[in-house]
């Protein structure tokens, strides 16, 4: 499976220059299909979208070695914002973590591993927002990347930060990413 997550994410010209692709490294989850369309579980609830707003349960597996901490992030490059659109970002994972369950994203539940942090989305909060592209638009790609870094824990952040300083941090400190891409519209 890692290699049509890598091909796929290869042929959407997801694999950023400088960035490690480890062979090993992958990203997968039980309710995301690889390129499929994602289910109404994980579609937002609100600006138009009635769906339940749950984050998918992740696992990863072939961390490169001297991972110290992962940075997970779930974006739109399709939103006709210019930027995108940032719908999730949880850094500070610690490196003995292999997954997040079903629904960590909801930050009042307190299902992430001790010390991970969720930062404020494009939606203006901390903690997941799942897809809700416009009406009619063309499907839209949510693409999830995993970053091991050689860092125990990203300086300077809080719940706070934007998504592009956990970026510009992340890909200082990245030894590989795992990806896995969803597609959504309506």
């Amino acid at each position: 499976m890692h290699r049509l997550t890598v091909a796929i994410a290869a042929s959407f010209g997801l694999l950023g220059a400088g960035v490690a692709i480890a062979a090993d490294f992958s990203l997968t989850s039980p309710d995301i299909k690889p390129g499929d369309k994602m289910a109404n579980e994980q579609v937002f609830k609100g600006f138009g979208c009635a769906g339940d707003n749950v984050s998918p349960a992740l696992a990863w597996t072939g961390a490169p070695k001297g991972t110290k901490s992962f940075v997970l992030t779930v974006y739109d490059p399709d939103a006709p914002t210019g930027s995108g659109w940032w719908h999730w970002v949880v850094f500070n994972i610690s490196a003995a973590a292999t997954g997040l369950p079903k629904g960590a994203g909801d930050p009042s539940k307190h299902l992430l591993p001790a010390g991970s942090i969720q930062s404020r989305t494009d939606y203006g909060t901390a903690g997941y927002g799942g897809p809700c592209p416009p009406q009619g638009d063309k499907p839209h790609r949510y693409q999830f990347t995993l970053y091991a870094l050689d860092v125990e824990k990203i300086e300077g952040a809080d719940a706070t930060v934007s998504p592009a300083f956990i970026g510009f941090n992340a890909h200082a400190h990245t030894l590989g990413t795992a990806k896995l891409l969803g597609i959504y519209g309506r």
